[in-house]
């Protein structure tokens, strides 16, 4: 099994450490990193609960040799928050009881906050169009989809210095 020295940012942290060749990266987030909020359900991509910003782009983790994410930038669930201050996406979702048992949610928030930074005028036809890569089990996706409409509608005031 060979191993490989992997340097990134890691919510904002620089770091350096060896991994074998096939170590996944949501596996290198939780074991060697500590970052459980990433999440780890179908293996295979599908359920969206081990999504990750690499370089300001959801990824799932479960997809990613952690050698790929060498020399990038990754941001967690847990790098999302800034100063203490919550994510309007992690406001909105709280706000909006935008979750149950709380194992998708993680997924859930790095897909929308990625999402209204690129389109923060998303209509519901469009949320729903573009959380189609994260599964929930355990609830509706009506207040999911409420939750990205008011964190979008959060960001443009924001922006707008509201």
């Amino acid at each position: 099994m060979s191993e490989h020295r992997v340097s990134l940012q890691v919510n904002g942290r620089r770091v350096t450490r060896e991994v074998a060749a096939q170590r996944l990266l949501r596996d290198f987030l939780r074991d060697e990193l500590g970052l459980t909020g990433t999440k780890g359900a179908c293996e295979d991509g599908m359920c969206g609960s081990c999504s990750v910003h690499l370089d300001g782009q959801v990824v799932k983790s479960c997809l990613l040799l952690a050698v790929e994410a060498d020399g990038h930038q990754v941001t967690t669930i847990e790098g999302l928050a800034r100063d203490g201050e919550l994510h309007p996406v992690q406001r909105a979702l709280i706000d909006n009881f935008g979750f149950q048992c709380g194992f998708c949610t993680p997924g859930f928030a790095m897909t929308m906050a990625s999402l209204i930074e690129e389109r923060p005028e998303i209509d519901a036809a469009s949320a729903q169009e573009a959380l189609v890569g994260n599964i929930c089990r355990c609830t509706g996706y009506v207040r999911i989809v409420a939750a990205l409409l008011d964190a979008a509608g959060r960001a443009r005031g924001a922006a707008d210095g509201r």
